[in-house]
């Protein structure tokens, strides 16, 4: 079919051919042949006028071009999949679909575990795929690459629809051995004392406890660096560091771990945990069976 001279087909070739990167994994994610493939640009590029792709050896390079209309081409296919082509009733019973996933591993075992449990039950042919937090998460969001993140709210845009599941508190946590570590924790010990932190992402971007202290003006003397929060526990013991951490997660080690939990020495204020999903899903019958399962169990914590 032909829109004002453009073959829409050479759309979803061109979709391919920016998700994948490479001409032979494009066409077989499409179910083209090489030589279909190798037409398809050809005519792409008759009618944008542009090269669109050149290989540099084995690397495959997007002209300007091409990533100016990877965006635009993305957001029609996926409007299509979600408005016209998936507008039947989502039957979660029957249903194969898979959620793919960003979030910490914070929110992995102290809420989304409940999730994976109760899909089980009620919907045993859906699955999910957690995927780890990226340097832009919101763009994976975009693309459609993930239908759902799950986040402290300050880090999401307003680009996407979003939603509040709960609120959660930063305690101070050490050994149950740290005798450097009082019940009551003043601020000058605590910005004296070596500090474990949690970064994520190939930046190694710290969480919500430093842009918290940076609104202070503070900053503490970091020790250690790990890449999830689960590692902060057992590297504490036997050390006199210390570490920032959600309280429902320190309240879960507590339980297997010698820890001592204390409050933080600065007012610090709640942080609101968020899920968040491509605005193209906002009617999309499963992702709207999601959320609600979302928002029942965030209801519950």
């Amino acid at each position: 079919m032909r829109f004002k001279g453009l073959d829409l087909n050479l759309l979803v070739a061109l979709d391919a051919l920016m998700t994948k990167r490479s001409v032979t994994a494009a066409a077989r994610s499409i179910n083209l042949s090489q030589p279909a493939m190798s037409a398809a640009i050809a005519r792409l590029r008759i009618y944008f006028r542009d090269e669109l792709f050149v290989m540099q050896g084995r690397e495959f390079i997007a002209t300007p071009r091409a990533e100016a209309l990877a965006c635009a081409v993305r957001d029609t296919l996926l409007n299509i999949q979600f408005s016209i082509v998936s507008s039947e009733p989502f039957n979660p019973a029957k249903s194969e679909r898979r959620f793919r996933v960003i979030l910490s591993d914070f929110m992995t075992h102290v809420f989304f575990e409940k999730i994976v449990a109760r899909v089980a039950r009620e919907a045993p042919g859906v699955s999910f795929e957690l995927v780890p937090l990226d340097d832009d998460p919101g763009e994976l969001l975009h693309s459609g690459h993930v239908d759902f993140l799950i986040l402290p709210e300050l880090f999401m845009s307003s680009a996407h629809p979003k939603a509040k599941l709960f609120d959660e508190t930063l305690v101070c946590v050490g050994c149950l051995t740290n005798k450097q570590l009082p019940r009551q924790l003043c601020l000058e010990r605590y910005m004296s004392m070596g500090h474990v932190q949690a970064a994520f992402g190939r930046m190694r971007k710290p969480l919500i406890d430093d842009w918290l202290l940076l609104e202070h003006g503070l900053k503490r003397r970091i020790e250690l660096v790990v890449p999830a929060f689960n590692l902060i526990p057992p590297l504490l013991l036997g050390t006199n560091r210390i570490a920032g951490m959600p309280l429902r997660l320190a309240n879960r080690f507590a339980k297997t771990i010698p820890l001592r939990i204390v409050e933080l020495p600065l007012p610090l204020p709640p942080f609101t945990e968020a899920v968040q999903w491509p605005a193209v899903h906002n009617t999309d019958p499963g992702s709207i069976w999601m959320r609600e399962i979302l928002f029942q169990e965030a209801s519950r914590m």
